[in-house]
């Protein structure tokens, strides 16, 4: 298990809030108020070259090209980008296991194992223990760009950054009075969600919070299976969509020896990382077929691959998805990375901070068709994901989306770092909020600079992009 170095059980509460009174010192709550480029920051198109270099060549000009949809698509692939520039910035050394790219879509409505439907962090790629403000700055700044995209003033961008970090401060310091195993079981429900909203006037938000709601309970692995299957002579296979999917078929070498009992291997190497009850419930499945897909925006490029599995007959489908995992963006600003298994990390960090993980999560080591080794992780494809849209929020829906989003945060954070020294850090005043509305707004700047620059590059003919 991840536990973050800072670890503060053995002091008692007034000496953990010292404790993070203390951080004061070494990051004064005003100092995160601002980001300004120095003359030694990297090329932003060089940091996102050298993350290509080890993806598939043929899917990293799709990469750029959803990258320059928009600024907002941009920042969701510039993980790397804002590593390298919090990286050197002096911080607050109150550590949690962070997400690492914690930007507002990747908190969506998920199902628990208990088919309830939680609000919950859903992307851990970047996982690895740093400071906590890393994740907020993150998430703050992709408030702005968001609003920004929408259309809305300075008022309304930063009323949304606000009403975030205001939760986040106000749930911390909630979870710094309750007992640790509280905090522990402490999840964000349908019922919780509802509290959250208790405060807004606009029936409008509880209305589309009941649509997000009844939508997500559809997005079932059945409908997956529907959507990217079809039938056969030779039974139920994945449907090619080529270069977004690919079945594997087609991507092997006919001259090279791939054997059947590989791909076995892989997924036995992957069984072995379940609970024993999962690798029971997984021996009723047999595997069928399997392709590589493209996801996403800054995860273009990585190995995805969608894998289909048969339990009683055609009709009874397991879809699961082993989505390569590289070292962390963070690796390199938090004193390097110490897993064997990048795959291991992924799921490791996963199950520390989120309240409820898929019954499916594992991780394996795969030599892949370039004959290079691989690390992957493995989860259930889509069950009851309900995804936000921030382009179709009025501003007041954005505050309260960014409401959700700060004290979920803040609740993955309790449960991985000491919430009595961060909740002390913030303080009950508005310094660290209003801080954190003039960071968001510079780096929404330097985001939409660095997005040109990618344009620029394009045009030059310097990197190749393409839209699909």
């Amino acid at each position: 298990m991840t536990v973050p170095s800072d670890f503060t059980s053995s002091l008692s509460p007034s000496e953990r809030a010292a404790y993070g009174k203390q951080a004061r010192t070494r990051a004064p709550r005003s100092s995160h108020g601002w980001f300004e480029a120095d003359q030694q920051r990297p090329d932003p198109v060089d940091v996102i070259e050298r993350q290509s270099a080890d993806r598939v060549p043929e899917l990293v000009p799709v990469r750029y090209g959803r990258m320059l949809e928009s600024p907002f698509r941009f920042y969701r692939g510039a993980a790397a980008i804002m590593a390298a520039d919090l990286g050197p910035v002096p911080n607050t050394g109150l550590q949690v296991q962070l997400c690492g790219d914690a930007h507002l879509l990747n908190f969506r409505l998920l199902a628990s194992p208990e088919r309830h439907l939680v609000f919950d962090i859903n992307d851990f790629d970047e996982t690895l223990p740093g400071p906590f403000e890393w994740d907020v700055k993150r998430l703050a700044a992709s408030f702005v760009t968001a609003a920004r995209e929408n259309g809305f003033g300075t008022k309304e961008q930063n009323d949304a950054v606000r009403t975030c970090v205001r939760a986040y401060r106000e749930r911390m310091r909630d979870f710094a009075g309750m007992h640790t195993l509280d905090v522990w079981y402490a999840q964000d429900d349908i019922d919780r969600m509802r509290e959250l909203m208790a405060s807004s006037v606009s029936s409008e938000a509880e209305h589309r919070a009941a649509k997000a709601s009844k939508q997500a309970r559809t997005r079932t692995h059945l409908q997956a299976f529907e959507k990217l299957t079809r039938v056969t002579v030779e039974g139920r296979r994945i449907a090619p969509d080529p270069p977004l999917i690919v079945p594997l078929a087609d991507l092997l070498d006919p001259a090279e020896d791939w054997q059947e009992k590989e791909l076995q291997t892989v997924l036995e190497g992957y069984v072995r990382t379940l609970p024993s009850e999962r690798r029971y419930l997984l021996r009723h499945f047999r595997l069928v077929d399997m392709a590589r897909k493209v996801v996403g925006v800054g995860s273009v490029g990585t190995r995805c691959w969608i894998i289909l599995m048969l339990g009683r007959d055609d009709d009874d489908p397991l879809l699961l998805q082993a989505k390569e995992a590289q070292e962390s963006v963070l690796s390199a600003h938090t004193g390097g990375d110490r897993w064997d298994n990048q795959g291991r990390r992924v799921v490791s960090g996963q199950r520390l901070i989120q309240t409820t993980s898929d019954i499916f999560l594992g991780w394996t080591h795969a030599v892949g068709l370039d004959g290079q080794d691989r690390d992957f992780y493995v989860r259930q494809l889509r069950d009851w994901k309900g995804i936000a849209r921030p382009d179709t929020m009025d501003p007041p829906l954005l505050s309260l989306f960014g409401r959700l989003c700060g004290a979920s945060l803040a609740r993955a954070h309790a449960r991985s770092g000491d919430a009595v020294a961060i909740a002390s850090y913030l303080g009950g005043s508005e310094r660290f909020d209003h801080a954190l509305t003039e960071f968001a707004q510079s780096y929404a700047d330097q985001n939409e600079r660095d997005f040109k620059a990618l344009g620029a590059a394009v045009r030059s003919g310097r990197v190749k992009a393409e839209s699909l």
